[in-house]
């Protein structure tokens, strides 16, 4: 194929350097029986024809060539020319151009179209803010006054995801990648005193006689997703809040995601004597190591909604309530 070029660009080249001499046909032999032809009828085509792909012209010559097709090449001229370049004509002189210009102008014209073309993968920094809770045999525990029934509002779910965009087909995509979040489980009753035994986690009412504030459990995971996206706009990069520059697209996507737990406390803040005191426990608290669920996401335009599910356990089997994690909220 290199050969093939070269014999082109320099059957070009002879041309431009004869064509004062009067010449309108240049041949090229090629090998014992083979030849190349250029005929131009006209000198102002010339700067056209410096302007055509050959790479991409001696590309479908052979292939035509090798099937063993003596028919003319069925594509119009048009389609071999470069990137922002038009076929000249008798009536607009074409500006003037030398022949190095232009190969070197029409490789980089290439080298860009490949790099868009290729360039399937965006990355983006996302937030997710919302609220978790869980639930107990699909009920809220504070149906029956659990000490560990959470609060709604204080409860905030925190995650900060590295998630790289691929487009797979046409409007389908999948967002992958990792971050790390942050359950909050505010309870209800502020005096809870969370600890563990030898056996299992144990939830009791604090006995001081203080003026309790808040109680809460803290988890932090390292978290890996997967999440097949339908995107109706198309869009290779995913729209941002508050970014000038989006389309009015929806979208949806729903798949898995796993997390290891790397940390855990509780927390309590309370007034003693008009001085305000915060108590912390680092624990593991038979906090199941791992979290594996599945994520929702839904987006308009530059809005997108998330809700995390967790199939297994808050928990380790045994050592605590039967409790499903859950959050919701918002992803900038």
């Amino acid at each position: 194929m290199k050969r093939l070029l070269a014999i082109a660009i320099l059957a070009l080249t002879f041309y431009h350097s004869t064509f004062s001499q009067n010449a309108d046909t240049v041949e090229i032999h090629v090998g014992d029986s083979s030849k190349v032809t250029f005929r131009v009828q006209n000198k102002k085509d010339l700067e056209t024809l410096k302007k055509y792909d050959f790479q991409a012209v001696v590309h479908d010559l052979v292939s035509k060539l090798e099937q063993r097709d003596s028919s003319s090449l069925k594509k119009p001229a048009s389609d071999y020319l470069t990137s922002n370049t038009s076929v000249a004509t008798t009536d607009t002189a074409p500006e003037e151009e030398t022949w190095e210009e232009n190969t070197y102008r029409s490789k980089r014209d290439r080298r860009r179209d490949r790099y868009h073309y290729r360039r399937r993968t965006y990355h983006s920094i996302n937030f997710d803010l919302g609220t978790n809770n869980y639930l107990s045999d699909g009920k809220f525990p504070d149906e029956n006054n659990n000490l560990y029934s959470v609060k709604p509002w204080g409860s905030w779910y925190v995650g900060i995801n590295s998630i790289q965009r691929s487009r797979v087909a046409g409007k389908f995509f999948v967002e992958w990648g990792g971050g790390v979040s942050w359950y909050n489980f505010k309870f209800q009753n502020p005096g809870v005193l969370m600890s563990k035994d030898n056996n299992s986690v144990l939830f009791t009412e604090d006995p001081r006689d203080v003026d309790f504030k808040k109680s809460k459990l803290t988890a932090c995971y390292l978290n890996l997703s997967l999440v097949p996206v339908i995107d109706f706009g198309g869009n290779r990069r995913k729209s941002m809040m508050f970014d000038s520059d989006h389309s009015e697209s929806v979208r949806f996507g729903a798949g898995p995601y796993i997390g290891y737990r790397i940390g855990s406390y509780t927390k309590q803040v309370y007034k003693e004597e008009g001085d305000k005191q915060k108590d912390r426990n680092h624990d593991s608290f038979y906090l199941d190591n791992i979290r594996y669920g599945v994520r929702f996401q839904f987006g308009f335009s530059d809005v997108d909604l998330f809700f995390n599910y967790d199939l297994n356990e808050l928990f380790v089997a045994n050592k605590g309530p039967k409790l499903n994690a859950f959050s919701f909220g918002i992803t900038l």
